[in-house]
């Protein structure tokens, strides 16, 4: 991919926070409208193709409320996008993907000032992280270019394919800090890569190499840094030869057969095949196929 560009359709540098703020009514009563700069992630976007930067590499690209809630509009500009048809999540810098929660933002957070205390809470209150949208329905590459510890672990466990440099290594260490792998680590790693394997990692805080989670299923390759970028974009050329409805078709049946019995899961209707059984994609396909020429998709 080539010519990439900053964002300009629906993502403006200043965003303001406005939410009902159901999760703190407490300070609903004194809500007021404030600007947030994005400067904690990079949103890129090429053809139909978006790339997302976690931009604190001297903090490790580590999880403060204004990441989380950045990534969070970036995630709601990928989805809502119809010209948008994959993603792509990585950290800058070379020594790591994410690091986790920030958690020397906890002990800043008890010396904040109320004003910024109340901003964070409202951050919070208006961010769906990637690891609580159970069926997004586009699909994301996970480029792990580091380590990639605790949430950011949890992020790319979020993608549908993961790719990590040689150097990387994952795991879910917090145990070893008091705490638990609570945005759904704890429920994905077993998922993953099985039961006994997840406890061995998960009760130890051990962290695994890029190879060893190659060898158990949880990334789709491992390359030498410099062959990082080369080989996602090879994932994002082949996902973009095929319709981008049949990809949506094809996450979403198998996300939410996988809750399912083999039966029902068979026998359930799905909104994305809907849409691409009547899409004018379906019939593009087979007319390309038998002209024996490259489909010309429009997502629609």
């Amino acid at each position: 991919m080539t010519g990439t560009k900053p964002y300009q359709k629906n993502v403006r540098n200043r965003h303001p926070i406005d939410v009902t703020m159901k999760n703190y009514p407490e300070l609903a009563s004194n809500y007021t409208m404030i600007d947030h700069e994005f400067s904690v992630t990079e949103f890129e976007v090429d053809g139909h193709v978006a790339r997302i930067t976690l931009n604190r590499p001297e903090a490790m690209n580590s999880l403060n409320p204004e990441i989380r809630w950045e990534l969070s509009k970036r995630w709601d500009t990928v989805e809502e996008d119809p010209d948008i048809w994959v993603a792509i999540v990585t950290g800058a810098g070379e020594r790591a993907f994410c690091a986790g929660a920030d958690l020397k933002h906890r002990s800043r957070e008890r010396e904040a000032t109320q004003e910024l205390r109340e901003k964070w809470q409202r951050m919070n209150a208006e961010t769906k992280s990637l690891h609580e949208r159970w069926y997004y329905p586009k699909p994301i590459i996970a480029a792990v270019n580091g380590f990639a510890l605790g949430g950011g672990l949890e992020l790319a466990m979020s993608c549908d394919i993961i790719v990590a440099a040689e150097h990387a290594e994952l795991g879910l260490p917090e145990p070893r800090r008091g705490l638990i792998a609570g945005a759904a680590g704890v429920h994905r790693l077993p998922r993953q890569i099985g039961l006994k394997v997840a406890m061995g990692y998960m009760l130890t805080g051990r962290h695994m190499s890029a190879q060893r989670a190659y060898e158990l299923g949880l990334v789709n390759d491992v390359v030498p840094a410099s062959k990082l970028r080369e080989t996602v974009d090879a994932y994002v050329e082949d996902i973009l030869k095929c319709a981008p409805l049949s990809v949506r078709a094809t996450k979403e049946a198998t996300m939410r057969g996988l809750d399912m019995p083999l039966a029902q899961a068979y026998y359930t209707p799905y909104e994305w095949e809907s849409r691409r059984a009547k899409s004018q994609d379906a019939i593009e396909g087979p007319r390309a196929f038998a002209e024996k020429r490259t489909p010309d998709w429009k997502g629609q």
